[in-house]
């Protein structure tokens, strides 16, 4: 079995990031212009890996010692964050990593930093994120506003995991 573990990010990361500029389908599901400048993506890259923010977190996520992605805490507060993950490599989605790396991330959160409730959001239109939240647990709290994802205009949904 493929191991999926979590990391600090690194520099030398970069290359892998860079792939990721070039992947269109996760480009336009993650809202990244596609063909990003590489050196305007660098600085991009340095400021998430030199993160000192006490209220956010990016971690990478590896597979088999690869860097394929990253998971971010953000708005930490004493017991609560919001929840985010993404596969950079579109050649691996549907595979369950992105679920399992998804788990390792809530154990992280809960176990080590305390957070008892986690919030996410995701548009109405990308099915495989709303997928898997609903599987790790997840469950909808709201329908937000409008807004365009993937070329498609569709609303926002908000989701809501206790961890306890």
């Amino acid at each position: 079995m493929q191991t999926i573990e979590l990391r600090p990010l690194k520099l030398t990361d970069f290359n892998e990031v860079l792939l990721w500029s070039r992947d269109e389908a996760f480009c336009s599901a993650n809202e990244w212009p596609a063909y990003r400048d590489r050196d305007e993506l660098l600085k991009w890259w340095e400021t998430c890996v030199n993160n000192k923010s006490e209220d956010f977190m990016r971690i990478g996520i590896t597979l088999d010692d690869r860097l394929i992605g990253y998971a971010d805490l953000a708005c930490i507060t004493e017991r609560s964050a919001e929840f985010g993950i993404a596969i950079g490599d579109s050649t691996l989605w549907g595979q369950g990593i992105g679920f399992r790396a998804a788990k390792r991330l809530m154990d992280h959160a809960f176990e080590v930093l305390g957070i008892e409730q986690l919030s996410a959001e995701t548009h109405e239109h990308n099915v495989r994120s709303r997928g898997m939240l609903e599987r790790l647990g997840f469950e909808e709290v709201s329908r937000l506003g409008a807004e365009e994802w993937a070329g498609k205009r569709g609303g926002m949904i908000e989701y809501r995991l206790n961890l306890q």
